[in-house]
């Protein structure tokens, strides 16, 4: 599991760390924007939320509330989620999915400055 740790972000850095992951979600899903927003929705809707809330959390080190509230969601929702995504990353296919993503926004978020990973917390 890659570990990543960020500085703490003001509000509107939250927010903006948490679109930049939904996109990336809802692009490698093939999702239209702002799926992951509306509602419980389908199975497919709903594991991409909790997949773009645990890259949120891991990737960019916001708080489970932080996570919750720029998803509209609770905190024990965003914690339900980072379980099972972190069960799914011992199948290897789905891992290397995720690392894929992580090291994506990763880059995006140094292009942006928006702090994502170890460089984030230097």
């Amino acid at each position: 599991m890659n570990s990543l740790v960020a500085k703490r972000q003001d509000p509107a850095s939250c927010a903006a760390s948490a679109r930049l992951v939904e996109a990336a979600v809802c692009g490698a899903m093939g999702l239209p924007g702002g799926a992951l927003r509306a509602g419980r929705g389908p199975h497919r809707i709903a594991f991409a939320r909790q997949l773009a809330m645990y890259l949120t959390h891991v990737g960019f080190g916001l708080t489970l509330t932080e996570v919750g509230a720029c998803f509209e969601r609770d905190r024990t929702t965003v914690r339900h989620a980072c379980v099972l995504i972190e069960d799914r990353r011992d199948q290897p296919v789905f891992d290397l999915a995720v690392t894929a993503l992580e090291t994506g926004l990763a880059h995006l978020a140094v292009g942006l400055q928006l702090g994502f990973g170890p460089e984030a917390a230097r």
